[in-house]
């Protein structure tokens, strides 16, 4: 809660409460009674502490997505893009609330093992196209869609940076853009230094980088941890699109 604040005070616009972590290595699967318990008491407090603040979840479970509209939220963001449980297009369509469809390629406990993508930028983009129609053939309004595709998410290291350098291409869609790079891995790998990988709290610099980069391509809304830095270098970046850059 305290942290949820010192955010807002920070600048951040949306709030994006989770209780299931998919960090690679650290990804643990969460009963829905262990979720409920863990994000439900933060949106009902937050909610009435700051009132105006708008507050995603982060569940790709409907009924844990459904239980915190009931207390508030307005966002539900799906690692998933709606795929892993079937209840949650659906779910969302009834809610009518704004939802984040997110590009994962398989689950956290299998990205080790899947095999490179030959062109990641064409996947993401035919995937998220595909899983948007069926959202909306679902019920879900396409002024509620928001994408993500989803980065580090089954994606090798190498294969962040082509979706990096292609983001623009993916408004073709037609929809919003979110993107989330705040210190993945991906970042720290580009950052090692003598063969280890920058640490978590030696990524904001190329963090900021590259989420200035996805502003300037078209991002809509970045999923950051830095808020202040973040807010800071977005101002930058919308005066130059604002510009004509």
């Amino acid at each position: 809660m305290v942290h949820a604040e010192h955010l807002l005070d920070e600048g951040a616009s949306i709030i994006d409460v989770g209780g299931e972590s998919t960090r690679p290595g650290v990804a643990e699967a969460v009963s829905e009674e262990e979720e409920r318990r863990r994000v439900l008491p933060v949106i009902r407090d937050l909610k009435r502490r700051r009132p105006k603040a708008v507050v995603s979840v982060d569940t790709y479970k409907a009924a844990v997505a459904r239980a915190a509209v009931d207390l508030g939220a307005e966002v539900v963001n799906d690692v998933s893009g709606f795929r892993w449980d079937p209840k949650m297009a659906k779910t969302l369509a009834e809610l009518k609330v704004g939802a984040v469809l997110m590009h994962s390629r398989g689950r956290p406990d299998e990205w080790a093992g899947l095999p490179p993508i030959g062109d990641p930028v064409l996947m993401v983009k035919r995937d998220l196209r595909q899983w948007a129609e069926a959202a909306t053939l679902a019920g879900i309004k396409r002024d509620r869609l928001v994408l993500d595709p989803g980065f580090g998410f089954g994606k090798r290291f190498e294969e962040n940076y082509p979706l990096l350098a292609h983001f623009g291409e993916l408004q073709q869609a037609g929809f919003p853009l979110l993107a989330g790079v705040s210190r993945k891995s991906f970042i720290g790998r580009l950052l090692a230094r003598e063969g280890k990988d920058a640490e978590v709290g030696e990524r904001l610099y190329g963090t900021l980088a590259a989420e200035t980069g996805l502003i300037l391509k078209g991002a809509h809304i970045i999923r950051t941890h830095d808020v202040r830095f973040a807010v800071e270098a977005a101002r930058v970046a919308d005066a130059m699109v604002a510009s004509g850059g």
